[in-house]
């Protein structure tokens, strides 16, 4: 045993690692994270899609016009919901309708009927110049009459061409 005890040193550990991948992790949660539009965020409603097993894509995060068709959950009343997701070609199209007012422009989804629908349905491949999809985002618990009068509304408008959301099947 030694005559003189040496006197213990205290131990020192390097934070700059764990501050280095706390920053990589924030930053690689933040890049991954999907937030609401302000369009979802607006409905005052939920739609229960039909499953499907054939082709699985991913619809498009830009240039896109969606039509969903949903059952008001308070009211139990079935209406058509239109909603763009280019924020300038939105802006164009909605000031073109007459018949919106200042408070439906203010909106980024509008409840609609099908006159109005053909309208904005027109005036979208009118201004987008064919660049842009359509998709149909339709509840699976309604009739097949509600589908068919907006497919019909597209067709006449020279929207042909769309893609039908649905929910995968697990």
């Amino acid at each position: 045993m030694p005559k003189v005890k040496k006197k213990r040193v205290g131990f020192v550990i390097d934070m700059t690692p764990l501050v280095d991948i706390t920053f990589l992790l924030l930053t690689f949660f933040m890049f991954t994270a999907k937030f609401k539009s302000q369009a979802e965020s607006e409905q005052k409603f939920t739609i229960q899609r039909p499953y499907a097993s054939a082709d699985t894509s991913k619809m498009p995060d830009k240039d896109l016009a969606l039509i969903k068709i949903a059952i008001d959950s308070a009211s139990g009343d079935t209406s058509y919901h239109y909603e763009l997701i280019n924020e300038q070609l939105r802006q164009n199209v909605w000031n073109s309708i007459q018949s919106l007012t200042p408070e439906m422009r203010s909106k980024h989804q509008l409840i609609v009927n099908l006159d109005i629908l053909g309208q904005l349905v027109k005036y979208t491949v009118l201004y987008s110049k064919n660049k842009i999809k359509f998709a149909i985002d339709a509840d699976r618990r309604l009739r097949y009459k509600w589908i068919a009068d907006a497919t019909d509304v597209m067709r006449r408008n020279r929207a042909t061409v769309f893609n039908y959301v649905t929910q995968k099947r697990q």
